[in-house]
């Protein structure tokens, strides 16, 4: 396997369109109807923690993050989207990375998100103590999934957890 030449970068108001054809190749056209999906649902991704990952000027992967509260803020992570046919190769490990970073950097203190407990375990996530929060629609409590990034920050929220929206 030849190396890559990636690039992670902040993502840019110009990379909306090829973040919707990535999502649409790497998710398919059923996405929107998932919880996760509904999780974030109208909410708009902070800027500054958001990220790409770049071959030349062909974008192959994407992280987003948005506004949350539940009794007190959090951050909503997802979607994690890599081009099927880059997977395998640390792309989605490194715009994670990039974008934990980030968010610990800035003072963020919780991160929640729906996906694979596997996966995401590698990175400090662990299943959300059941009745703890809720999501704004069934999920499978395995898959609902937090990371403290600033030590105590679970503590400072439960119940119906509620994307923050766009204004």
């Amino acid at each position: 396997m030849t190396a890559l030449s990636l690039v992670i970068r902040h993502e840019h108001a110009n990379d909306a369109e090829a973040i919707e054809r990535l999502h649409a190749r790497a998710f398919g056209p059923g996405r929107f109807a998932r919880t996760a999906y509904r999780l974030r649902e109208g909410t708009a991704p902070i800027a500054g923690l958001c990220f790409t990952a770049m071959v030349a000027t062909y974008l192959v992967g994407s992280i987003r993050i948005g506004p949350a509260e539940a009794g007190g803020r959090l951050l909503v992570l997802g979607p994690l989207a890599v081009d099927p046919s880059f997977e395998g190769r640390g792309i989605g490990a490194s715009l994670m990375t990039a974008c934990l970073d980030a968010a610990t950097e800035a003072g963020h203190g919780l991160v929640i998100l729906i996906g694979d407990a596997p996966y995401y375990r590698r990175f400090g996530f662990a299943p959300i103590p059941p009745g703890r929060l809720n999501p704004p629609s069934p999920v499978d409590p395995a898959r609902f999934l937090w990371r403290e990034l600033h030590a105590g920050a679970a503590a400072t929220v439960a119940g119906n957890v509620t994307a923050l929206r766009a204004r």
